[in-house]
């Protein structure tokens, strides 16, 4: 069986992680495409750099499911999201969720996308026509006091 939660330096492949969800009693299937886009507020980005605590992202991407279980008990969820330098277009994160009915399927599918940016160790940098920044965390409301996550890492 393939892993429905996975950290990928290679480009993402769509139906690849689609197919993780498909079953029988599914009705519905959305997929979520994170791609990198060329503003943020006002600056033009050249490119991003993700980079992410693999074991414990993975960790915190089976508790997501976990949640969503709990709300959402027959919906099923599969992730990944990409490291490295990607360019402007190409897909950062894809999250597909099943369930029997749709309504189920697009609610969760928002539910993931939004606890992914508040509890995952996923580490985004700008890189502007003007130069670079290391995002603090994927919501932006948490600086890096020395301006790279590694070192985050070792508090």
């Amino acid at each position: 069986m393939t892993a429905r939660f996975e950290i990928s330096s290679e480009p993402l492949v769509v139906d690849d992680v689609t197919q993780k969800v498909v079953s029988r009693n599914a009705g519905a299937i959305t997929v979520f495409i994170g791609t990198v886009r060329e503003l943020t507020k006002g600056k033009k980005t050249v490119s991003l750099e993700y980079e992410a605590y693999p074991a414990m992202a993975i960790k915190m991407f089976e508790q997501i499911e976990r949640e969503m279980h709990e709300k959402w008990p027959e919906a099923q969820l599969a992730i990944t999201h990409r490291v490295g330098k990607l360019d402007i277009t190409d897909i950062a994160v894809v999250i597909a969720v099943s369930s029997p009915h749709r309504k189920i399927a697009y609610e969760a599918n928002e539910f993931a996308i939004d606890r992914i940016k508040q509890i995952v160790p996923i580490w985004k940098k700008e890189h502007w026509e003007d130069g670079t920044e290391w995002i603090g965390d994927q919501l932006e409301n948490v600086p890096y006091r020395a301006g790279a996550p590694k070192e985050e890492l070792d508090d």
